[in-house]
């Protein structure tokens, strides 16, 4: 790269008092002074072969997320499959199979547990190679590298080295941890976004040492050397110690010039940066954890029932051997044809204890059908279907990114159709991060006329939930003559109350998008210079001033329009900017001591540049609230304009400075109330003699060393933002992401909790919380924090640390069972709570002793805003709920820093974006954008729940059914071991004749479409309230395998047991009744299957009446086959069965008997207990939904879950004050017709 770029003029580190300020040589501290462990790393600069070897070798820049990996993947899967107890049990089983002690051909055994445990290793090693191909990805990313004598290459990030020189340009993502070096502003400032790290959209400024800013080319590399001694890998984001070693000179670091991976440079055309740490030693990977292995609830439980079962095994296994020990000793020495005096250990009337012994293990093999092996596998089989669906679906495909909703791993698919709370990350998941200009106040008027996307949404759904509930309006008790005047009359009501609601709502949606990004306002009254025709004409363009004087941008000249984009540290900002421009006031240039602002509208008609000089800039911090610039006009005269929160502003204002107050503070609730974000604007004017005084003391305290430097620079600056004149405020609309207020309220409506954990600060955090509803007016909101009365009053006092550790700490647990209390003793039945806690007083909340009255207080609240957490802090709140409640949690993040918490949560759900892809490679599921979350949830969630549940019902009650026949047959052959069943049969029974069907359920069933369950979110909740796997049905199921198993076995013979069967007149020996019994079971069973699907396509009848010819087209061919290998099943079915009548009416009335009983139930409780779907698939059965629109309407508005966040419960509210203001309208009417008559 050759000295011709372009590079800014701009000493940027001049515009900044706290973050920027770099000391002079003379000044500069000492080197840090560090031993020991914790600090022993050295990187070599410019040298990263110097680190190819030990004891200087460092980890590589590849990641990775999968879960194996080639030496690991045998061992660990082999280990993951026989977790499963059932597996353990048939590879027992499998092993013992070789001995003579099996009743069943080795092969009969291990076949089928080969296929089960293949099947299942295939699944996992074709998902963990999609996490290879994810990580491959980012693993592939090309960053410039300086390859030697000044030469700069690319080279993927996984070969990327400790000690490497990286040139980053702007929009990119930093490869891995460097060291600032230079940027291209002459003074090494760089901008930096760390959304991927802590969900913040503020840029951070970082600045280089001032020593490597000659290393601003390419060719400056060709020399370079330098070393580096610094801290060990560690997860503190924000945090760094270390010494530069250059020229025989050592140099401090800190946190201002390290360069974090996965953070993003913004504003910046290029930095230079040395390689520091790499791959998982950078502090983002070091916050996150190892992919945990994640299991379902349904499959916990499931183990369960295998132990129940396995249980039962071993009881009648016991049964069957004791009775086998008694036969042997009483009865078998007069049964002269086995031979009782030849006979082996097996068989030994003498040693009866040890053939019972033997005869057990017998059992436990010949027993095993009633735990099933096949359900595993069809299991795993079902879940990656439905995967596939959830990766199919189209109504989960963003356009604008081309990205599909994808099932990462698809073992939590019934999971979804579970979740009880949500915990949502803010930036990039719930909002755009795009900030729109939409309303203003200025001077006491209000400007704007435009709706927020969250006043469209409410005024939809309370156009429909007033119609809806008209006719409960009309209700009302009211006299008969007055009826006409008091419809009038709530009209006019209406029409007063929902002014907020009744925006605009039948243009297209298109008319909605507007064509200048950052800027929505629509008033005339402002735009195209109609401003300066307003009574206030002159605070007006004061206001417009400040947005265009009044920040730290820069800005970029755009060719293609002819104006000008703005590089500014936040979104609201460069809103602000492109407002002004819009109203006139075009800031046009920024020097090094000076912005122009090329105004539009003034007097002379032609546009006029003004040149403000900045005098001092005191920047944003989150704990300021406030930023304010200190400027000089043309004419001399110096103004401090300032823009910060209104409670910070307000406090800070004159007395002859109040006069919009009570106004502007209107405005703001009614903009808080649209889910806006709000600013307050005001402006002072300076004496020359008194900004003379106040800088002297500024610089004073900016050039000072010591601890004490930012706090004298806090006081200074606190001094000079007094006495202010308000001007007006801002309202700017956080756009949410498409879809997001709809999404939560349907969420809600389905019965589910939303948290909201975001980095960001509490202001915000609110704001966005009246845009999604989670917040609205009339809601208590519940702020825990900490008490600044009880902070350390002088840090350098640590007699006192401690205490006052514990005075917070007994404070905010005061703070919490206080708050606790009054949830108690509220009782309105519809007051509604929301508890909003930053990250300080996290950290003392989360703490074992306070965490759970913290959790308690929590699960009262309608809703949850954690504010300026940490990673850490994200994954331990989700623990916390997980745990804390004993419920299902889903977490969903887009961000690096969403990681900990993603992974913690059940399930994990990563927002597949713009910013990175650290929050979907370690998630389980990914979607495109978060409105997604509604149809994954409400549809495939509550979809794959039911079908797993049922299926795996009915699993157990058709083995159930099989395996019990086994036993009471061999009682009935004085517990000889003997099966009933050809081997042949019982391979077949789980392998092919009942799996097919069993899969179509758990693939194909549909209780109610996907419109209806969207229509009916409330359907939902049959899920978190495991409605269709408690164990009041598992064992209904059992019990009903148990009934079939009875019928089967004792119908069959009490028919075949001494009538004729051929016709010759002999009884049927054991190969016809135990075929004529297979065929009732195999009946029986698909014919329980259909009777349970409430969703047929052809594919399930394909199945299941497929199986049952499956299965006599196989008693055929088997029967065809040479006696040497169907042995007592040759030929018959074409001799034995098919000509014996008996056998068909056996069958017949086999299958009748079996089903009746779950036919009589399920229609007894469909016709006197109906269940939600069971109404709503009689109204679709009978086509009520389209003939009786009426009907439909009220049983959607029954099925919501009763709600206390969302638009509909705003709605509801305002419903419910109009109703009350209507009753009381009515009362002195009704009271006085009622007089006369006392």
């Amino acid at each position: 790269m050759t000295r011709g770029r372009i590079r800014a003029k701009l000493r940027q580190s001049h515009l900044y008092t706290f973050t920027c300020f770099r000391q002079g040589t003379a000044d500069a501290e000492a080197p840090h002074s560090f031993d020991g462990p914790g600090f022993s790393r050295i990187v070599y600069c410019n040298q990263p072969q110097v680190h190819s070897k030990k004891p200087l070798y460092y980890t590589s820049n590849n990641i990775s997320t999968t879960k194996y990996n080639i030496i690991t993947f045998l061992p660990k899967a082999i280990f993951e499959q026989f977790r499963r107890v059932a597996n353990l049990y048939f590879l027992l089983a499998a092993i013992l199979s070789l001995t003579p002690v099996a009743p069943f051909s080795a092969v009969s055994m291990i076949a089928p547990l080969a296929f089960v445990v293949g099947l299942s290793m295939a699944k996992e090693a074709l998902e963990d190679w999609r996490r290879f191909i994810q990580d491959m990805k980012v693993n592939t990313r090309k960053a410039s590298i300086h390859k030697g004598n000044g030469v700069f290459g690319f080279k993927p990030w996984q070969r990327i080295r400790v000690g490497d020189v990286v040139k980053v340009e702007k929009d990119q993502f930093f490869p891995a941890d460097l060291l600032l070096l230079s940027s291209s502003y002459d003074d090494g400032i760089c901008y930096v976004e760390t959304m991927n790290l802590d969900g913040e959209t503020n840029l951070k400024v970082k600045r280089s040492l001032e020593v490597t800013l000659p290393l601003d080319d390419d060719g400056t590399f060709n020399d370079f050397r330098a070393t580096i001694k610094c801290e060990d890998p560690n997860p503190s984001l924000y945090t760094f110690v270390g010494n530069f070693e250059y020229e025989r000179q050592v140099y401090p670091l800190d946190p201002s010039q390290i360069l974090l991976r996965d953070s993003k440079l913004r504003n910046t055309a290029f930095v230079y940066g040395v390689v520091i740490f790499t791959g998982h030693d950078s502090k983002v990977m070091q916050n996150a954890t190892q992919s945990p292995s994640k299991r379902s609830r349904i499959e916990r439980k499931m183990d369960q029932i295998i132990y129940i079962l396995f249980t039962l095994l071993v009881v009648i296994s016991l049964i069957s051997s004791i009775g086998f020990a008694v036969k042997t000793k009483y009865q078998m020495p007069d049964w002269w044809y086995l031979q009782p005096n030849n006979t082996t250990n097996l068989y030994n009337p003498k040693k009866p204890a040890l053939s019972g012994i033997f005869h057990l293990v017998t059992a436990l093999i010949l027993y095993g059908y009633l735990i099933p092996i096949s359900l595993y596998v069809s299991i795993e089989v079902v879940k990656v279907l439905q995967a596939t669906f959830i990766n199919q679906d189209i109504h989960m495909y963003d356009e604008e990114t081309g990205n599909t909703a994808q099932a990462r791993t698809s073992n939590l698919n019934e999971e979804l159709g579970q979740v009880d709370t949500i915990l949502s990350d803010k930036t990039g998941t719930l909002t755009c991060n795009q900030m729109d200009f939409l309303k203003c106040s200025i001077a006491g008027s209000a400007y704007g006329s435009g709706s927020s996307e969250v006043e469209l949404a409410a005024a939809k759904q309370m156009a429909i939930d007033l119609e809806e509930q008209g006719n409960e309006l009309s209700n009302f008790p009211m006299h008969k003559n007055s009826t006409g005047d008091s419809w009038n009359n709530t009209s006019a009501l209406g029409a007063t109350e929902i002014e907020l609601e009744t925006v605009v709502t039948s243009k297209d949606e298109k008319e909605h998008k507007h064509v200048i990004k950052g800027f929505s306002f629509e008033d005339i009254r402002l735009m195209g210079g109609n401003w300066s025709k307003e009574p206030n004409a002159d605070v007006i363009e004061l206001f417009l001033r400040i947005l265009a004087v009044c920040h730290t941008a820069i800005p970029e000249r755009n060719e293609e329009i002819g104006g000008f984009n703005y590089e500014a540290e936040s979104p609201d900002e460069g809103s602000f900017l492109v407002a002004a421009r819009e109203f006139g006031f075009e800031f046009c240039k920024r020097t090094h001591t000076s912005v122009h602002v090329r105004e539009r509208y003034v007097s002379s008609g032609q546009p006029v540049e003004r040149e403000y000089q900045i005098l001092n800039l005191l920047e944003f911090t989150s704990k300021r609230k406030r930023m304010s610039v200190i400027v000089r006009d043309e004419d001399g005269q110096i103004f401090l304009l300032c823009k910060g929160a209104d409670s910070i502003i307000f406090d800070r204002l004159a007395k002859n400075g109040r006069m919009y107050e009570e106004a502007t503070t209107r405005h703001l609730n009614e903009y808080g109330e649209s889910g806006l974000r709000t600013l307050a604007l005001a402006y002072k004017k300076l004496e020359e003699s008194e900004y003379s005084a106040w800088n002297s003391e500024f610089m004073k305290a900016k050039t000072s060393i010591g601890p004490d430097r930012d706090a004298m620079l806090e006081r200074v600056s606190d001094a000079m933002e007094r006495e202010l004149i308000l001007v007006g405020a801002t309202a700017v609309e956080d756009k949410l992401q498409k879809g997001v207020p709809q999404c939560i309220d349907k969420l809600a409506q389905a019965g589910l909790k939303l948290w909201v954990l975001t980095g960001d600060k509490m202001e915000t955090a609110i704001n966005i919380g009246f845009a999604c509803s989670l917040l609205r007016q009339g809601m208590k909101q519940i702020c825990i924090t900490v008490n600044p009365d009880v902070q350390t009053q002088d840090g350098k006092e640590n007699l006192l640390l401690f205490t006052t550790d514990q005075a917070v700490k007994e404070n905010i647990l005061m703070q919490i069972t206080n708050n606790s209390q009054m949830i108690k003793l509220e009782k309105d039945p519809h007051a509604a709570f929301a508890l909003i806690i930053d990250g300080k007083t996290l950290e003392h909340a989360l703490a074992d002793d306070m965490k759970h009255q913290f959790l308690g207080l929590a699960v009262d609240c309608a809703s949850v805003i954690c504010c300026r957490v940490s990673p850490k802090q994200k994954a331990l709140v989700t623990r916390l709920v997980k745990e804390g409640t004993g419920k299902t949690t889903l977490a969903i993040g887009d961000g690096a820093n969403d990681v900990g918490m993603i992974q913690e949560a059940d399930i994990g759900v990563g927002i597949s974006g713009v910013e990175g892809m650290q929050a979907v490679m370690a998630s389980d599921f990914s979607i495109a954008q978060f409105r997604f979350l509604e149809r994954l949830l409400v549809v495939h969630g509550h979809w794959c729940y039911k079908r797993i549940a049922q299926m795996i019902c009915y699993f157990f009650y058709k083995n159930i059914a099989f395996g019990l026949t086994l036993f009471y047959f061999e009682a009935f052959t004085g517990f000889s071991g003997q099966s009933v069943y050809d081997d042949w049969y019982m391979l077949l029974f789980n392998v092919i004749l009942t799996s097919l069907p069993v899969i179509s359920l758990g693939v194909f069933e549909q209780d109610v479409s996907s419109e209806v369950c969207l229509q009916f979110p409330a359907l939902y909740q049959q899920g978190p309230r495991n409605l269709f796997f408690d164990w009041y049905r598992i064992f209904g199921w059992m019990g009903n395998g148990l009934y079939t198993s009875l019928i089967i076995f004792f119908l069959n013979i009490i028919i075949f047991y001494d009538q004729a069967f051929r016709s010759a007149g002999q009884t049927a020996d054991m190969s016809a009744v135990g075929t004529t019994m297979f065929t009732c079971i195999i009946c029986a069973v698909n014919c329980q299957i259909a009777l349970t699907m409430s969703h047929f396509t052809w594919i399930q009848h394909l199945f299941v009446w497929g199986s049952i010819t499956t299965w006599y087209i196989f008693l055929l061919l088997y029967g065809m086959t040479s006696p040497l290998f169907s042995g007592t099943a040759y030929q018959i079915l074409v001799e034995a069965l098919a000509p014996a009548p008996m056998y068909w009416c056996a069958t017949l009335l086999v299958i009748v008997t079996c089903n009746l009983p779950y036919l009589v139930h399920i229609s007894f409780q469909r016709s006197f207990n109906p269940m939600d779907h069971h109404i709503i698939q009689e109204i679709k059965y009978y086509r009520k939904d389209v003939e009786d629109q009426y009907m439909w309407t009220r049983e959607r508005s029954k099925a919501r879950q009763e709600t206390k966040i969302g638009f509909s419960a705003r709605v509801d509210a305002k419903i419910r004050q109009l109703r009350g203001k209507l009753q009381k309208k009515q009362s002195p009417t009704a009271t006085n017709v009622q007089t006369p008559l006392s």
